[in-house]
């Protein structure tokens, strides 16, 4: 496998992206399914895992915590801060004191000393992100994390924080379906030397037809309020896939590993971190490091996926307001 580096630690390109094990999409996994995948995804190279204590309110860290322990030595580890479950509801918190609480749970949670990478889940707007990252710095020199992250932020924002302290990854949405990340945060990312991690990679299983029809979705998914995934937008879009079927064809290679195979194409600096309840998801998942795409297909896609071409906004409007990153 090619690596690549996060905060100078060289891994393996393709990551996991732990929420749905949790959270998310419906009844989760059981526990024991759960860490059965966990397991399987060490076994077959997979570094860099990734959770965060909105998850599940908590209990994906303490899932994540335990199933991993006894390979601890051998992983990446982020997780996430500002973003919590208070009394049921979802809360976004970026004062230093609600940090510093977070950060304490999360290392209980996770049965470690220190997190590899820990982010800032969302920006708080009332409180500088020059104030947040300032006490994300003093974790740092503590010993609790060993790098800091951003999610869900602008070029500006990055800019702003980088000058309080150097930022090691920025999260945020990134996939053939949504480009936002190549208005600005991209180049700003490799200027400051800032590695790109890149969730929901197969746009939460619309492009490799997971999802055939929103009426599919149960309650308790949070794609049932997504507008990409409502009528009509999602019928629009479906016509789209016919482009990443004719890839697939052609490169003999699955839906899933043409959209990752794409997107490690766009840097090296790019970490997906694909989401799976699914072993044989999984081994799908990580075979597209192994396909090569030729400079005229990485074109037909791109063409073929241009903004424009993209029916309906990624988040409803609530959530849209929350988050700071460039928009189309």
């Amino acid at each position: 496998m090619n690596k690549r580096t996060i905060n100078g630690i060289s891994l393996n390109p393709i990551g996991l992206g732990c929420m749905n094990l949790s959270h998310a999409y419906g009844k989760p996994p059981t526990e024991e399914d759960a860490s059965r995948l966990l397991l399987e995804a060490v076994d077959l190279g997979v570094e860099h895992f990734d959770t965060a204590a909105l998850y599940g309110f908590g209990k994906n860290e303490v899932l994540v915590g335990k199933a991993l322990k006894p390979v601890r030595d051998k992983i990446f580890l982020a997780s996430k801060c500002g973003m919590t479950g208070v009394d049921g509801k979802r809360v976004i918190d970026g004062r230093p004191k609600a940090l510093r609480a977070t950060i304490e749970q999360s290392l209980t949670n996770l049965q470690t000393d220190v997190l590899d990478l820990y982010y800032l889940h969302r920006w708080d707007r009332k409180v500088p992100i020059e104030e947040s990252v300032g006490e994300l710095s003093r974790m740092v020199e503590e010993g609790k994390i060993k790098s800091i992250g951003l999610s869900e932020v602008s070029a500006k924002t990055l800019q702003r924080a980088h000058t309080e302290h150097k930022i090691a990854a920025l999260q945020t949405e990134y996939s053939l379906w949504t480009r936002n990340a190549e208005i600005a945060v991209l180049d700003a990312c490799k200027a400051l030397g800032t590695s790109f991690v890149a969730f929901s990679p197969l746009a939460r299983g619309f492009l490799t037809e997971q999802v055939t029809d929103p009426s599919i979705l149960v309650d308790g998914d949070i794609r049932k309020g997504m507008p990409r995934f409502q009528h009509p937008h999602f019928e629009k879009n479906k016509a789209l896939l016919n482009v990443v079927r004719e890839i697939s064809n052609q490169a003999n290679c699955s839906l899933a590993q043409v959209n990752l195979a794409w997107l490690l194409h766009q840097g090296d600096n790019i970490h997906p971190i694909p989401g799976t309840t699914q072993t044989t998801h999984l081994r799908d998942n990580l075979g597209a490091i192994d396909v090569n795409l030729t400079h005229e297909q990485l074109s037909t896609l791109d063409n073929a996926f241009v903004p424009e071409a993209i029916n309906g906004k990624r988040y409803p409007l609530v959530t849209q307001q929350e988050i700071d990153t460039e928009e189309f």
